[in-house]
C-alpha cells in the first residue's frame, strides 16, 4: 500500500458532531456570525441544497446536513436533547456575539461549582450549545461540596427547603 492513510483525518478528532437543519446555507451564515465558524466543505446535491457540510470552531470540525426523510432537524422534530459543548476564550462575548447573531440565551453565563464559568443557547435551527470557559481547577472531593451547596440552594429558593 504506497503511502500511509490516517485513521483519523488531519485536522479531526475521534468525536465530530454531525448536525441536521432545515437550511444548511443560513445554518453556515449564523455559526459564522455566532462562533467564528470557517467553512470547510461545502457539498450541494442535484436540487442546489446542502447535502454535507463541514466547518471549524476553535480546533474542531463539525459536519452538517439538510433534513432529509431518514434525518430529521430539531425543528422538526420539536428539540433536541443533545448540546454541543463549546469552550471559548471568552464566554461572555461570545454568548452575546451568539445572541446577536439570532441565537436565544437560554442560561447567561454564571460562575459554576465545578471551575467553568457557564451559559447555554439554543440556536436558529434548534440546536442547544454549552459555552464555557474554564476559571479554575477544581479537585473533586472541592467540587462535590460545592455541588452539594448549590443543590441545597437551589431547593431552598424553590421553597422546598433542605
Amino acid at each position: 500500500m504506497p503511502g500511509s492513510v490516517k485513521p483519523i483525518p488531519e485536522g479531526y478528532h475521534t468525536v465530530t458532531p454531525y448536525l441536521v437543519v432545515s437550511n444548511a446555507a443560513e445554518a453556515l451564515e449564523f455559526y459564522a456570525k455566532a462562533f467564528g465558524a470557517k467553512e470547510k466543505v461545502r457539498m450541494p446535491g442535484p436540487d442546489g441544497r446542502i447535502m454535507h457540510a463541514e466547518f471549524q470552531i476553535g480546533d474542531s470540525m463539525i459536519m452538517m446536513g439538510e433534513e432529509n426523510p431518514q434525518s430529521k432537524s430539531p425543528q422538526t422534530l420539536g428539540g433536541s436533547p443533545v448540546s454541543i459543548f463549546l469552550y471559548v476564550e471568552d464566554v461572555n462575548s461570545l454568548f452575546n456575539q451568539a445572541v446577536n447573531a439570532g441565537a436565544r440565551g437560554e442560561m447567561p453565563p454564571q460562575d459554576m461549582f465545578w471551575g467553568d464559568r457557564f451559559g447555554t443557547l439554543t440556536d436558529p435551527f434548534g440546536h442547544h450549545w454549552a459555552l464555557a470557559t474554564h476559571v479554575e481547577d477544581v479537585s473533586l472531593e472541592e467540587m462535590q461540596r460545592r455541588q452539594e451547596a448549590f443543590y441545597a440552594h437551589a431547593r431552598q429558593s424553590a421553597g422546598q427547603g433542605t
